[in-house]
């Protein structure tokens, strides 16, 4: 920073004036202030846990493409043919369902083929995603603990059904940071209608408030009142964040314990930097026709999922460590799941397989686990004649790129898809597997809050083994 970008005659509130001498005693109390400061925090860093790499990573960062609303597997990527072959019959079993009433066994309205070396079944509806078939990982055994939205979509995001704790993308930018200091290391792009439970979603919980998630548009301004007014220079306001930053590690220095502090310093610097460095990311006018097309931003259906998907690949090739993608509008199908599931899959199948494409033709693919699913599934019976009821027992998610073995299809639910039979795979077990490929060992990276060391799989997860390449 230049000597004359700050005021010579800039007074603080003690009354000290800047560019003044300082007194040897003064000087003394200062650095020893700071120097005690740095040692804290530290200390503090040592004992929460270690961070950093602990193996080769596979992957750098992570695109979440969230199914927000609870996509069904069997009407998606698990046909069942016992479902077809049962429809309208009562289940064997009661089913619980979240609502109440269940109705009958019900067959999935839509046909199904298979693709790829692999022999993956998907819906008819998915033709784009279902070339991309062999590079996917297919987890057909998910389970959750909670039937309702916005516990799930908690759960999903933070490990716990409870908000108040770190979401999965705070948790990887506190183990790795990011590696673009002009951008956030977490960045969400959300649902413009609210996604249940809010900005817990992708809060950073007790961690330090610099790791919470930072919600971009894809379009017009990335974040609303991120451009400074037009009557104050970009030298002015360097000067106003120089005193700001002064006078809060001054204070800092003398509450050394109180982490928002230092977060509070950093997104101030953050925005100012990212003046520049937000607008031109997600300037998508810059990408030649044919890209634009390929994602489908030439069509009005497929043009909100599209300018995600290629916010998201240009976020990631910026050096931003996570990414989550929710779809604008929700696969929560109580009834008319036909037309729903329909439209859900014409908005996003284009948009995804156009971000699996375009991330692989630029070498990023390998780099990049780009994870689909949503917050739970559907049940295998009806509800109000043609819909289905949430479904925690048994759901699908997939994972793709670095780390990923393509064509895989691990675990499996039961004949009817309702409850995962086969290696059943937790949400713990899911951000197990996300850390492990980003090279963080989930049991390792803790933080230390209120007399416990915390992580986000809690006390339980197992690396997914099976789908690791």
């Amino acid at each position: 920073m230049s000597n004359d970008s700050r005021s010579n005659a800039r007074r603080f509130p003690c009354g000290r004036v800047e560019g003044t001498p300082t007194s040897r005693r003064e000087f003394l109390r200062r650095a020893g202030a700071g120097f005690g400061s740095l040692a804290f925090a530290d200390l503090l860093t040592a004992s929460d846990g270690i961070r950093g790499f602990h193996r080769p990573p596979r992957a750098k960062s992570v695109i979440w493409l969230f199914m927000e609303g609870g996509p069904s597997a069997v009407d998606t990527f698990d046909p069942k043919p016992e479902l077809t072959r049962n429809d309208g019959r009562q289940p064997a079993l009661p089913v619980d369902v979240f609502f109440g009433s269940p109705g009958p066994l019900m067959k999935s309205p839509f046909a199904f083929r298979q693709y790829g070396e692999s022999g993956t079944w998907v819906c008819d509806r998915m033709p784009h995603i279902a070339r991309h078939v062999d590079d996917l990982a297919l987890i057909r055994s998910c389970h959750a603990e909670s039937p309702a939205h916005g516990p799930a979509m908690y759960q999903m995001n933070t490990g716990f059904i409870r908000a108040g704790y770190p979401s999965a993308g705070s948790w990887l930018t506190y183990g790795l940071g990011s590696e673009n200091r002009n951008l956030p290391g977490f960045v969400v792009l959300q649902n413009s209608k609210g996604s249940k439970g809010g900005a817990g979603n992708w809060g950073s919980g007790f961690l330090p408030s610099e790791f919470q998630g930072t919600a971009l548009r894809a379009r017009g301004t990335p974040i609303l009142n991120l451009n400074r007014p037009g009557e104050i220079t970009e030298e002015r306001q360097r000067r106003m964040l120089d005193l700001a930053g002064d006078l809060n590690r001054d204070h800092a220095a003398r509450f050394p314990g109180e982490p928002d502090l230092s977060g509070r310093v950093e997104s101030f610097e953050l925005a100012f930097r990212m003046q520049m460095a937000a607008s031109e990311a997600v300037r998508l006018a810059d990408e030649p026709e044919s890209i634009r097309r390929l994602y489908g931003l030439d069509q009005d259906v497929t043009r909100p999922y599209g300018e995600k998907c290629m916010l998201a690949r240009r976020l990631v090739e910026r050096g931003v460590r996570f990414v989550q993608a929710y779809c604008d509008d929700e696969w929560d199908s109580h009834n008319g799941l036909r037309d729903q599931h329909s439209r859900r899959m014409l908005e996003t199948d284009q948009p995804v397989a156009a971000l699996l494409t375009d991330l692989k033709q630029r070498g990023l693919l390998d780099q990049t686990l780009v994870i689909w699913g949503g917050e739970f599934g559907r049940m295998p019976v009806s509800e109000k004649g043609d819909g289905r009821d949430h479904n925690p027992h048994g759901f699908l998610v997939w994972m793709a790129g670095g780390g990923i073995r393509g064509g895989v299809h691990y675990g499996e639910s039961d004949e009817i898809g309702w409850k995962a039979a086969v290696n059943p795979v937790s949400v713990h077990d899911l951000h197990a597997t996300v850390l492990h490929c980003l090279g963080l060992d989930h049991e390792r990276l803790t933080y230390l809050h209120n007399g416990r060391r915390f992580r986000l799989t809690d006390v339980e997860g197992e690396v997914i083994r099976g789908i690791l390449a």
